[in-house]
């Protein structure tokens, strides 16, 4: 599955060019431009299942690091920097992964 199945493809191009800057990458504010914290948590539960690509039911370090390519195919690797801050921000429970209900809550944030 794809993200432009789930979500608006201008609203996911408006929303990479936004954070085409290195260090510009601010989740709550992506994930509103993209209408993801508009839609229903099955389409939350969706986005999610394509950003675990290894299928683990986590999203890891590594898998962060390429969000936004999963969001559309020009996107940018994120910096180190803004993968540790997106991490830390919906790690909840500090096992240094991301579970599907810790994605959902961040989305909603």
């Amino acid at each position: 599955m794809a993200m432009n199945s789930i979500l608006n493809p201008d609203d996911i191009k408006k929303a990479l060019d936004a954070f085409r800057a290195v260090d510009s990458f601010d989740h709550k504010r992506f994930f509103e431009m993209v209408g993801l914290k508009a839609k229903p948590a099955d389409d939350v539960k969706k986005a999610f299942h394509v950003l675990d690509a290894d299928n683990s039911g986590f999203i890891e370090e590594e898998e962060l690091r390429f969000v936004l390519k999963h969001f559309g195919k020009d996107g940018r690797d994120l910096t180190d920097k803004e993968t540790k801050a997106f991490l830390q921000a919906a790690d909840k429970d500090g096992d240094g992964k991301i579970g599907a209900e810790e994605f959902a809550a961040l989305v909603r944030e």
